[in-house]
């Protein structure tokens, strides 16, 4: 272990500047981490690097520059060299992906905007073709409203038409092919192609996040096609990572772990060994890197908490386990960004530990859910303020016998209570920090309507990030952020998907959500995403395809009874406070 830990360490040590936070986890464990940042491969033409500051001309200043324009005459000559001259264009293509990798973020803006503008479908070329295709006129033995295609043919074809229109097909579907479709293919040929192409889409979706560029994002929209095609399956190599891997590969698993990051050689070691599993998908055409990498844990039952997952000591020893727990999906490449790679790693994974060891029955997840405090405080934040604004103005409200349509009261009449006591109780105990917060606001809640009031406690307390290290607070709050938190998985869409992304992954590869776990993840990460609370996704085997299709065609999330179980008690609850407010206004 000596000889590949020291080899590992001075690899972390030499790693691009752009992989600080991983380098720092890794040689300083006891240090509090730094900012996260997207790994950016290293550049390197002629000294030059990615970091460097950018002229005017869009180059880069380094040990030597890189100048825009060349780097531009470089692309357009490959657009000119033979495809039969290999030897010239494996040059150009090369001095091409070197000067490129070389230029800074403004100088590869000028250059995609380029290729985008300057390379793309020759549309007066496309409607003189449709001019011609139009001009040629149809037998009258065919009826223009049939559905018939085979009758169709038949007629064409006795009367030698069929052979003009598939003749006029073919060059309406060269000339909607842009010009820069030739250019991708020459790259993907190119050894170290492949990768390029995905720096190419990385800076892409990085420019078009600022800015949307109808060309560019024609351009990023081809660009993804054809990597989903070249990054089928069928060209993908499943690898199971060990220990024994070499140390620049078991080094990238380090700086790519995006889920939980790997604090140390031992827990590197420990995510590698018995009662674990760690596999890749890799390509040839970019040997030694994982496109994407999933991480295993082999365990009795599922897990209820990351901490049991990552340190669990001893592990759980194999011929026991029952349960595969996918804990970590990590992708290396920003520019695969939207290309489900996930989907057919987690089956393929799944075939083979099936394979290999039978006694394994339950497939689950032990999930983040990175969106729900981005969902919640905002909406805690707008009901405060709406519900404010309904205090100053109730005079205006009660003359029209009307209130906001717009108010929401998130917290259900129990959850006040507790949430209340719990914050008073907390005051009290002398271990409080000083919060922002008028405590006359909420002394007398009991005396009127203590719901605005509660909800600001609520916000105030989540955006301390003090709660949870309070017992009484914690309890306090556990009831309603797990029922919210249900609501939000279950409930909460965008285009009539799930609106947090980790489950949108899951729900569309055919998974249903089975259990949140409460304080899954106490990590700063954790309780800042998603209040601590993780999620259990299981895949049934027997029925994956139906749910990914159910999901699919009609947005339908299967869940289990006790997911459900926190929305019934919510309509319950609210039905029963509607109903004694309609007796009250009768009486």
């Amino acid at each position: 272990m000596k000889n590949k830990s020291l080899a590992i360490l001075m690899r972390a040590r030499m790693a691009s500047p752009t992989h600080p936070v991983h380098r720092q986890q890794l040689l300083h464990p006891d240090r509090p981490p730094l900012p996260p940042q997207v790994p950016i491969p290293i550049c390197g033409f002629q000294g030059a690097t990615c970091s460097g500051d950018a002229d005017d001309d869009g180059s880069s200043t380094g040990a030597r520059r890189v100048s825009l324009k060349d780097v531009k005459e470089l692309m357009r000559a490959s657009f000119s060299i033979p495809t039969d001259k290999t030897e010239p264009m494996d040059a150009n293509l090369e001095e091409f992906s070197q000067a490129y990798l070389g230029l800074s973020q403004e100088g590869r803006r000028e250059l995609l905007l380029g290729l985008a503008r300057d390379y793309d479908v020759n549309r007066a070329r496309v409607c003189e073709l449709m001019r011609q295709y139009l001009s040629v006129e149809l037998p009258h033995s065919i009826d223009s409203n049939a559905a018939d295609v085979n009758q169709e043919n038949r007629v064409l074809e006795d009367g030698g038409i069929l052979a003009v229109f598939y003749r006029m097909e073919r060059n309406l579907r060269d000339a909607l092919k842009p010009m820069y479709a030739g250019f991708f293919e020459r790259l993907n040929a190119h050894p170290g192609g492949l990768k390029l192409l995905t720096v190419l889409r990385a800076d892409l979706l990085s420019q078009l996040a600022k800015e949307n560029v109808p060309s560019l994002r024609a351009l990023e929209t081809y660009l993804k096609e054809k990597l989903i095609t070249w990054l089928s399956p069928a060209s993908l190599e499943l690898h199971q990572i060990t220990w024994d891997d070499s140390a620049s590969l078991l080094e990238k698993i380090v700086a790519y772990e995006a889920v939980h990051p790997i604090r140390n050689l031992l827990d590197l070691k420990r995510r590698l060994s018995e009662g674990h599993r760690c596999f890749g998908y890799l390509h040839p055409a970019i040997p030694g890197e994982p496109l994407i990498f999933i991480e295993v844990a082999l365990l009795k039952d599922v897990a209820t908490s990351i901490q049991e997952v990552l340190w669990d000591s001893p592990p759980t020893p194999e011929f026991e386990a029952t349960c595969a727990l996918l804990y970590s999906i990590s992708a290396t490449q920003p520019g695969l960004s939207g290309i489900n790679l996930g989907k057919f790693l987690i089956k393929r994974v799944i075939h083979l530990l099936r394979r290999d060891m039978p006694h394994i029955s339950i497939f689950a997840t032990l999930s983040p859910i990175p969106g729900y405090m981005h969902w919640l405080l905002p909406k805690f934040a707008s009901q405060i303020k709406l519900s404010k604004l309904e205090t100053e103005d109730m005079k205006h409200f009660s003359e029209k016998g009307s209130g906001s349509n717009f108010i929401e009261d998130l917290l259900l009449p129990e959850e006040k209570e507790m949430i209340l006591s719990g914050y008073l109780k907390w005051l009290q105990s002398g271990t409080a920090s000083e919060i922002e917060f008028d405590k006359s606001e909420c002394m007398d809640t009991r005396e009127h309507d203590s719901g605005k009031d509660v909800m600001e406690i609520m916000y105030k307390l989540l955006t301390s990030r003090e709660w949870n290290k309070s017992d009484i607070l914690s309890e306090a709050l556990k009831p309603p952020l797990l029922r919210l938190c249900a609501r939000y998985i279950l409930k909460e869409k965008k285009r009539g998907k799930a609106l947090d992304v980790v489950a949108n992954f899951h729900l569309q590869n055919g998974s249903m959500i089975e259990r949140l776990n409460w304080m899954a993840d106490s990590s700063d990460k954790g309780i800042e995403q998603s209040g601590g609370i993780m999620v259990n996704y299981v895949y049934r085997l027997d029925r994956i395809d139906e749910y990914a299709q159910s999901y699919l065609n009609t947005g339908h999330i299967h869940a289990s009874s006790s997911l459900h179980q926190y929305l019934e008690d919510m309509f319950f609850l609210a039905a029963t406070l509607t109903d004694e407010c309609d007796h009250g206004s009768n009486l």
